[in-house]
Parts: C-alpha cells; sequence; structure tokens
C-alpha cells in the first residue's frame, strides 16, 4: 500500500512546539511519509526547539529578514513553499495556529489542489484586529482548511457558527500540552545561574511576558508599572521578565523595570528552560496566546494583560482572567491572588480545558481515518 505523504509547515517558535508531537507521532506510523518545511519566520528562536524536539526539517526556506514586514513574509513564504508542494506532491499538508506562516501555508497548498489540515483551528476573539493580524490569519486558514482540529468545544462551535460542515471539524485537544510531557524535569538545572539562585520555595515568583504589538506604548508601560509596584509592595515577591528582542519593548521595560532589585530582566528564554521555570514560580503574567494553555497544566494561575482573548476556555474554566490593560485592573488583580489563598488555589487547582497530552495521536489518527476512507 502506497504511503500517505504529510507535509508539515511551521515557521516560528511556537508553531513549532506545537507540532513537534505531531511530528514526532508521524514518524511512529509505517503507512504515512512526513515531509518537513520550515519557513523560518523566526529564526532564533525557531532553531532552539528544532534543538530540543531533535526535528530536522526537510527544506528550510529561511526567509527571515531583520525588519520584515507582513507583506514580505507572506509573499517569500508564498514562493518558497510553492517550490517545494510541487515537487513532493504531499496528499495532507498540515499548519498550526494563526501566524503569517500558516496563512501562507494554506494558500500555498490551496493553490495546487491539496487538503490543508489546520492544527488548532477555531480560536475566535471576535475582533479581526486583535491580536493582529493572527485573527485574520486563523480565520483566512480557515476558508481553505479540509481538516479543521479544534481543541476544544467552544472552538468547534465558533467553526459552526461560521458555517464550517461539521464532519470535517475533530476536537482534538491542543498539541500544546502534549509537547510539555517531553520538557518538564522537577530537577531541572539552569544555564542561567540566576534563575538557580531564586529562592522557589520562600519566595513568591512572578513570571512575566509581555510582546504583543497592540500593547506596545501606554498599554505595556500600564502592565509593567503595576507588576512593578505590586513587586514593590510586597518584600517576598519577585519578577522574572524574559524581555523580548523587539526594541521598543525592551525601551519601555528599561525605562519602568531597570532600576528595581528585585525585578530580574533577562534575555528570551529558550523553551525547555523557560517551560521549567514556569513550572517552579507562582503566578504568570502574560499577553502570549500559548501560556494560557501551557501553564494551567503546571498549577500556575494565569492573568492574561489583553483586552480580548481567543481563549476563553481558560477564563470560564478558572484558569486565568482577562484582566485587560488598565493599571488599576492589573494591580487590583495581581493583589488579590498574593492576598487571598482560597482565590489562588481555587485558580492554581482549577481543571486545565485544553487536553489530556494526546492531541496529536487524535490527530494523525484522523487524517489516517479520512484518507483511508476517502
Amino acid at each position: 500500500m502506497e504511503k500517505l505523504k504529510v507535509m508539515i509547515v511551521f515557521g516560528t517558535r511556537p508553531e513549532g512546539i506545537k507540532m513537534a508531537p505531531i511530528i514526532k507521532e508521524l514518524k511512529k506510523r509505517d503507512n504515512i511519509e512526513s515531509v518537513i518545511c520550515i519557513t523560518a519566520q523566526h529564526r532564533e528562536m525557531l532553531d532552539q526547539v528544532l534543538h530540543i524536539f531533535d526535528i530536522k526539517p526537510d527544506y528550510d526556506l529561511n526567509i527571515f529578514e531583520p525588519g520584515q514586514s507582513l507583506t514580505k513574509i507572506t509573499t517569500r513564504a508564498l514562493d518558497g513553499l510553492e517550490e517545494v508542494i510541487i515537487k513532493e506532491k504531499p496528499d495532507v499538508l498540515l499548519v498550526q495556529g494563526d501566524t503569517t506562516t500558516v496563512f501562507s501555508g494554506a494558500l500555498a497548498a490551496f493553490y495546487q489542489g491539496v487538503k490543508v489540515g489546520h492544527v488548532e483551528a477555531g480560536l475566535r476573539s471576535g475582533n479581526i484586529h486583535s491580536p493582529y493580524p493572527e485573527e485574520a490569519n486563523r480565520m483566512l486558514t480557515g476558508i481553505l482548511t479540509e481538516y479543521h482540529f479544534a481543541p476544544t468545544q467552544r472552538n468547534k462551535e465558533n467553526l459552526i457558527k461560521e458555517n464550517y460542515p461539521e464532519d470535517k471539524i475533530f476536537i482534538t485537544g491542543n498539541t500544546v500540552i502534549d509537547a510539555l510531557k517531553y520538557v518538564i524535569n522537577e530537577d531541572y538545572e539552569f544555564d542561567l545561574s540566576l534563575l538557580n539562585s531564586l529562592d522557589y520555595e520562600n519566595k513568591r515568583i512572578i513570571l512575566m511576558t509581555s510582546h504583543r504589538r497592540e500593547n506596545i506604548g501606554k498599554p505595556m508601560e500600564n502592565i509593567f508599572s503595576a507588576v512593578n509596584d505590586i513587586v514593590n509592595k510586597y518584600e517576598d515577591v519577585e519578577l522574572v521578565f524574559p524581555v523580548h528582542l523587539n526594541p521598543k519593548v525592551r525601551s519601555i521595560a528599561g525605562g519602568i523595570l531597570g532600576n528595581n532589585p528585585r525585578v530580574h530582566l533577562i534575555e528570551p528564554l529558550d523553551y525547555e528552560p523557560f517551560t521549567n521555570l514556569m513550572n517552579k514560580v507562582h503566578i504568570v503574567v502574560t499577553d502570549s496566546g500559548g501560556l494560557q494553555e501551557e501553564a494551567p497544566t503546571l498549577g500556575k494561575p494565569v492573568l492574561v494583560v489583553r483586552e480580548e482573548t481567543e481563549r476563553p476556555e481558560g477564563i470560564e474554566a478558572g484558569t486565568a482572567k482577562l484582566v485587560g490593560t488598565d493599571y488599576n485592573s492589573i494591580y487590583e488583580n495581581l493583589e488579590l491572588l498574593l492576598s487571598n489563598k482560597e482565590e489562588y488555589e481555587n485558580m492554581a487547582k482549577a481543571v486545565n480545558p485544553y487536553g489530556d497530552g494526546y492531541a496529536s495521536k487524535r490527530i494523525v489518527d484522523i487524517i489516517l481515518y479520512k484518507n483511508e476512507k476517502n
């Protein structure tokens, strides 16, 4: 029997993390030939993920350029992917999430008549401009998709509301939970000595990430100021902030947080040390999407510093709280978690709605079943 050829396309660190368990699952199957193509929309951060999960791409388009525009990313990815798809002739092409690579990969596959599988389908914030351009990328990719792999029932309902056929939507859980199983180690030793020296037992460490385009400016100033004032108020609280490489983010962070001795501004971390750091801290403050899914698996309350989220399941389950970018809201919600043990425990012990660690197996099983059937 001829093997089913599945091509996996990704370009950023979050995509690589969430695709890694699927790649490993595909390689277990004797009846599947997998082809890995990266666009390297992100370069350095993506290379770290490839190393951690021991992924060796068959094609590396290497499209990254400093200061690249969304238009340039799209056109360079389309040009490169077209060539690879024509050469490899895959039966199914998998993309994950909401980046420009995802939309470009789906469009390139559609142009060549290749079925698209969208991993992490159906997330919606309800505002096409936030997160930008991710919300639009998800919706545009959906139009071109044959197999919608929705992490949750809510995601499936979003797609049904948009009139996608129900028999093409599959609830799988999120592969980010699968990925955590590969990297969490309770005895993990960090390369950065500062992280080994922190007193995780007697200090309450806040881990913060902030990088979204829509937060740069006044919203980010509010976030950093509120967290800084909380650190100053509680002597047993410290902050670790791996600062994004964006110069604007670094400038705001340095200006507000740079002189606080209990604030540790560090370079961005690779996925493995970052997740193991998250496993040790007390609270997570973030504008990231993926952390809203990962942190609850580790029992960490998440304060989401955004105005909207395309991941409302965590909010509804109580694992995360959407606090916006208003200074008072951020300060008050952090203070509540630090001063009210019951509030903290309710969030820390809430059940993660994003999956059980078997999403990758479900996705590969569905691809095989659908293509054997057809």
